[in-house]
């Protein structure tokens, strides 16, 4: 019995001691957490893949987006594409062939309630141009395959079919939000993103002018509120809308 009693305080000091040691050495993950670098760069990596996944989504779907917009811009830039350059710097004949089919008209019901907030990225356009139209999401810019569209008091307005067609796709798509496509004659798209509840589906037949959605918002362009991302297409080339739209 005594010598139980002599071995039990050394027992309880070994334990305590062992406690204390480990409780002092704190582990690799508390370590790297620690660091100040750390969430800023998991934040930074996080928001980088989201917007290669985008890229890579739209790319696989071989669907002409905004996130495909840095291709174009080399192809043109190269000389790669000639119908491609003929629509950024306005050629009459790239926009005969949407006029010969039908005069696409402002996708809005009201085109003097809205103005353009940001407009097309132009390889041949000024300084100027160039600044205004680059995307910014994070830390990575974007030229703008488009233009978009919004009211100056930001409030929301009808999105309508700048031309006759039938609806191609309808889909959500992460950071860029709603996507609404319709393929017209003469193989021109126009697209239309950041869009709210769409009012037409997959299939559907529609008239120049019906309601597709109202504006929306999107997260890549947070900062333009409610508004629309219009795009325009011949053959799979991207067209400056503000070079075929009527003067406003």
């Amino acid at each position: 019995m005594n010598e139980q009693n002599k071995n039990k305080p050394n027992h309880e000091e070994s334990l305590k001691k062992s406690q204390g040691e480990s409780g002092a050495k704190p582990s690799s993950w508390n370590r790297l957490l620690s660091k100040r670098w750390v969430f800023p760069a998991v934040y930074t990596a996080a928001a980088a893949i989201i917007l290669t996944l985008v890229w890579v989504y739209q790319d696989a779907g071989q669907k002409p987006l905004t996130g495909d917009t840095a291709a174009v811009v080399q192809q043109q830039e190269t000389g790669a594409s000639a119908g491609t350059n003929n629509a950024v710097s306005g050629d009459p004949e790239a926009v005969e062939v949407v006029a010969n089919t039908e005069d696409m008209v402002w996708p809005v019901s009201n085109p003097a309630e809205v103005k353009v907030v940001k407009p097309f990225y132009d390889v041949n356009g000024t300084e100027q141009n160039h600044e205004e139209a680059m995307v910014q999401f994070n830390n990575t810019f974007v030229p703008n395959a488009g233009i978009d569209i919004a009211r100056e008091d930001k409030q929301v307005f009808d999105v309508k079919a700048a031309l006759s067609g039938e609806v191609t796709r309808v889909e959500d798509v992460p950071v860029m939000g709603t996507i609404i496509e319709i393929t017209h004659p003469g193989n021109v798209k126009t697209v239309y993103q950041s869009v709210g509840e769409p009012k037409v589906k997959q299939g559907d037949d529609v008239k120049q002018g019906d309601l597709l959605a109202t504006a929306g918002r999107n997260e890549i362009e947070k900062s333009l509120g409610n508004h629309v991302h219009f795009e325009v297409y011949e053959d799979g080339a991207v067209m400056n809308p503000s070079e075929i739209l009527p003067q406003q």
